[in-house]
C-alpha cells in the first residue's frame, strides 16, 4: 500500500507520462511533460528509488554545488500534481523520469500503485520515435489503446504493433491488464534532424492531449519555437542538396498518402482547435518507425552540423508500404 502524504483529494485525474531514452526521440516527449509541469507549476509529491531501476553506469548522478555545499542529482522517475482551473476543474498527475534500466514490471506496477491511490481515470503516454516524414509538415500523432472499446470512444487506433517495445510500450500493458483506461499518443520526429530538442513535435503531442483529455494547455512560446526551429531546418537542408532533394521525396509521398484525409472532419477538428484557443492564447538512439534501433541515423551537433542533419540514404519506396508510424 502506497501511503501519500499532503496530497489532496484529486478531481478526476489524468496521469500524463514521458520517458527520457528510446521512448523520446528529439525528447519531444519528455518537453511536453515538463512544459505542462512548468505551466501549471507543478509540485512533486513523490520520487521512485533510483537504487531500484537504474544502472548508474548507464545513467550517471550529477554533481552539483548549492550554497557552497556539494550534492548530487540521482537519476530517477518524478511525480508531481497539478490542477488544472477553467469552468470544469481537473488534475493532471505528472510522471517525468528516464527509462528504467531494469524491473520494469515493478517500476509499472509501483506507478500503478500511485494511479490506484489517486484515483486517475486514465493513464496517457506520450512517445516520439523517428521515421520518414518531412520536418515540413505537420507532425504525424498517432494515438493508440490496447481497449478495443476505448478505441472507439476516444477515435483512436487499436494497436497491432509486433516488435521491440520500450517502457511506453510496457506500462500501456501493464494498465490494461490492471484494469486502468491507458492511451499512448507517438509523435513521428525526421530521422535526418534528430537532435534535441524538436519543439514542433512537442507542440503537436501537446495539441493532441488538449484534445484527448478536452484541457485548455497554454503554450507559451512554444509555437513561435516550433516556426523558429522548422526555419532553421529549412535553412540547414537548403546547403545540402542531397539533403533537400530527399526532404522533397518525403514530401511528396506525405502529400500522396494524406490527400484523402483533407476531410470535412479534419478541417472541422482544426477550426474546433482554433477557436478554443482564441480565448486563452491571444495572438541514445530512439525507437523508429520500424521498431529498431536509431542509432544509424544519429549524429552529434558539432560546428559545421549546428542542427544535427544527417545525410540520407535514398531507400527504394514501394505504393503499397506501410505508412503506420506507431509503436505500441
Amino acid at each position: 500500500m502506497i501511503e501519500l502524504e499532503g496530497v489532496p483529494e484529486l478531481i478526476d485525474p489524468v496521469m500524463v507520462a514521458a520517458f527520457e531514452g528510446w521512448n523520446d526521440a528529439g525528447d519531444a516527449a519528455s518537453a511536453a511533460v515538463a512544459h505542462l509541469d512548468r505551466e501549471w507549476k507543478g509540485e512533486v509529491f513523490a520520487a521512485l528509488d533510483a537504487e531500484d531501476y537504474y544502472d548508474f553506469q548507464v545513467n550517471r548522478p550529477t554533481v552539483f554545488m548549492e550554497a557552497g555545499v556539494r550534492k548530487i542529482t540521482w537519476p530517477t522517475t518524478r511525480l508531481s500534481v497539478v490542477r488544472v482551473g477553467g469552468d470544469k476543474p481537473r488534475d493532471l498527475v505528472l510522471v517525468r523520469g528516464i527509462e528504467p534500466s531494469m524491473r520494469w514490471r515493478s517500476f509499472c506496477n509501483e506507478l500503478l500503485g500511485f494511479a490506484h491511490e489517486l484515483g486517475v481515470e486514465l493513464v496517457v503516454i506520450l512517445g516520439a520515435l523517428l521515421g520518414d516524414t518531412p520536418h515540413t509538415r505537420p507532425v504525424p500523432i498517432s494515438g493508440t489503446t490496447s481497449d478495443p472499446d476505448l478505441a472507439r470512444r476516444m477515435d483512436l487506433e487499436e494497436t497491432k504493433y509486433e516488435g521491440p517495445t520500450g517502457i511506453v510500450g510496457v506500462l500501456q500493458e501493464a494498465c490494461t491488464h490492471a484494469g486502468v483506461p491507458a492511451v499512448s499518443l507517438w509523435a513521428a520526429v525526421p530521422h535526418y534532424v534528430s537532435q534535441p530538442p524538436n519543439p514542433k513535435a512537442t507542440l503537436a503531442l501537446l495539441n493532441r492531449l488538449e484534445d484527448l483529455v478536452d484541457l485548455r494547455i497554454p503554450l507559451g512560446e512554444l509555437p513561435e519555437d516550433a516556426r523558429a526551429w522548422q526555419l532553421g531546418v529549412d535553412q540547414l537542408a537548403a546547403e545540402d542538396s542531397e539533403v533537400a532533394e530527399y526532404v522533397q521525396t518525403l514530401e511528396e509521398a506525405r502529400d500522396t498518402a494524406e490527400l484523402p484525409e483533407a476531410s470535412g472532419e479534419a478541417i472541422a477538428r482544426e477550426f474546433e482547435r482554433y477557436l478554443r484557443r482564441r480565448d486563452i492564447n491571444p495572438p541514445g538512439g530512439h525507437a523508429t518507425a520500424d521498431g529498431g534501433d536509431s542509432g544509424s541515423f544519429r549524429r552529434d551537433r558539432d560546428k559545421d552540423n549546428p542542427g544535427g542533419l544527417t545525410r540520407p540514404p535514398k531507400p527504394p519506396r514501394t505504393d503499397d508500404e506501410d505508412e503506420d508510424t506507431s509503436e505500441d
